[in-house]
């Protein structure tokens, strides 16, 4: 059974940065394109970065590089840290595994998501 576990949301200061970790279980995320959205309330759910299978980051969506992507193999993890945090980060942050990054058909798995919330 394949199961995504995110963590490192909480409530954090505007200008500060984080690190959210998706741990897999069930799955090798090194075999898989890994991408990371985001749902803000009252909004659609969007993707905010995706690391492809090659461990590169194939769907960067924030020009200003507050987003970044990584993984380590070892322990079967996918990061996302995002520096330099605004209200508008405020969000529930998933994980989800995909064939390709943006795939047409959309995401095999789903975490259970993770909270952010930034304000003073």
């Amino acid at each position: 059974q394949v199961q995504l576990v995110e963590s490192g949301g909480g409530w954090l200061q505007p200008g500060g940065s984080l690190r959210l970790s998706c741990s897999a279980s069930g799955i090798t995320l090194a075999y898989w394109s890994v991408a990371w959205f985001r749902q803000a309330p009252g909004k659609e759910r969007e993707m905010v970065s995706c690391l492809n299978g090659e461990g590169a980051p194939a769907f960067p969506t924030d020009a200003n590089g507050r987003f970044t992507v990584s993984r380590d193999k070892e322990k079967n993890t996918v990061y996302l840290w995002v520096t330099n945090l605004k209200p508008d980060d405020t969000a529930v942050y998933y994980c989800a595994v995909e064939s390709v990054c943006g795939s047409i058909t959309g995401p095999e798995h789903w975490g259970q998501g993770t909270s952010v919330t930034v304000a003073p």
